[in-house]
């Protein structure tokens, strides 16, 4: 394993490059997908290209899969470059330790239920944790997102190991729907979605690219249908210094996710930034890199006291759902 222990990281010689062991098909499908889809259908591929250059320390062996060749080189390129400058952050860590950090807390989730429970994916894209986590071997796992990605997904997983890898997850359903219409939950609850089971809800990379009021209903959406069991409720907000990176996909926004999520109706909300002991995973030794900088400034603050630059923020949020309990 390339990464170290102590917390280094592998130099630009050693960086694990990508293995591109694509046929022609696969290639077409990727074109398609750059030609075809939007810059927001486009981040799922370029999330699995994050979780395969980082594969040192995110087991993800369907990543390269879903990622493509274009999505590939960019991201090694600009890796490569990063470490030969000795850049203190280099690209796609954040990916790296969010998607460690979401991992870590779902399984935490599935053990204080001491048992099988529903885990919901929403925005979906490339996620490949129902066929490589174990901790899911008891839990149905729903994966929601655009009809087009999903088709996508399962014709690249039979063009390239025709059907020969199972989940890892007790049950896999795929439902095509639009989290920015209503009707979403009720695709959820026909696909098999019991609202009185245990349930783990996943936001991933996806509450910021909505509209305020449509990511505002579906977070209330999640939060009146979890008072009848355990629920939590696992997700990453940006603040809203952090949406100016992309004005044009970033939307929604929350400076204080903590303050939020109890007027809907969650309760025991937990927040971390990465860098934080539990968002670190010794990725972020340097105490200068941006994310420690920040850590150190009050969250009010827009922007940085020493040098004036945007305060950009990223949340990870766990959160419980208000379990009401029925007097019989």
């Amino acid at each position: 394993m390339a990464y170290e222990q102590n917390g280094r990281l592998p130099d630009h010689q050693n960086w694990p490059r990508p293995e591109l062991l694509y046929s022609e098909a696969l290639r077409e499908l990727h074109a398609t997908i750059e030609s075809d889809w939007d810059s927001v259908k486009r981040s799922a591929c370029q999330t699995a290209a994050g979780r395969a250059l980082w594969k040192h320390v995110v087991n993800d062996q369907l990543a390269e899969l879903f990622a493509g060749e274009t999505y590939l080189n960019n991201l090694y390129e600009k890796i490569k470059n990063d470490r030969m400058n000795n850049a203190r952050e280099v690209s796609g860590v954040i990916l790296a330790v969010r998607t460690l950090w979401f991992e870590s807390k779902l399984e935490a989730a599935l053990e204080s239920f001491g048992g099988g429970a529903q885990v919901v994916l929403l925005g979906a894209g490339m996620d490949t944790r129902a066929y490589r986590l174990n901790c899911l071997k008891e839990s149905d796992v729903y994966e929601i997102d655009f009809p087009e990605v999903l088709e996508m997904k399962e014709t690249l997983l039979q063009t390239a190991i025709n059907n020969s890898i199972n989940p890892q997850s007790k049950s896999l359903t795929r439902i095509a729907a639009d989290m920015r219409e209503e009707d979403w939950f009720k695709k959820l609850q026909s696909s098999g979605f019991i609202p009185e089971k245990n349930t783990v809800w996943i936001l991933e990379g996806i509450i910021y690219y909505l509209p305020h009021s449509q990511a505002m209903g579906v977070l209330k959406t999640i939060a009146d249908n979890c008072s009848l069991t355990k629920t939590v409720l696992l997700a990453d907000f940006m603040n809203k210094q952090s949406t100016t990176l992309s004005s044009s996909n970033f939307h929604f926004y929350s400076d204080w996710p903590d303050h939020l999520l109890p007027t809907l109706g969650f309760s025991e909300v937990n927040l971390s930034q990465i860098g934080d002991p539990d968002a670190d995973y010794g990725l972020l030794h340097d105490p200068l890199n941006l994310f420690n900088k920040l850590r150190g400034v009050p969250r009010s603050f827009q922007n940085h006291p020493d040098d004036g630059t945007p305060c950009c923020r990223l949340y990870l949020v766990q959160a419980s759902g208000l379990l009401v309990l029925m007097l019989m």
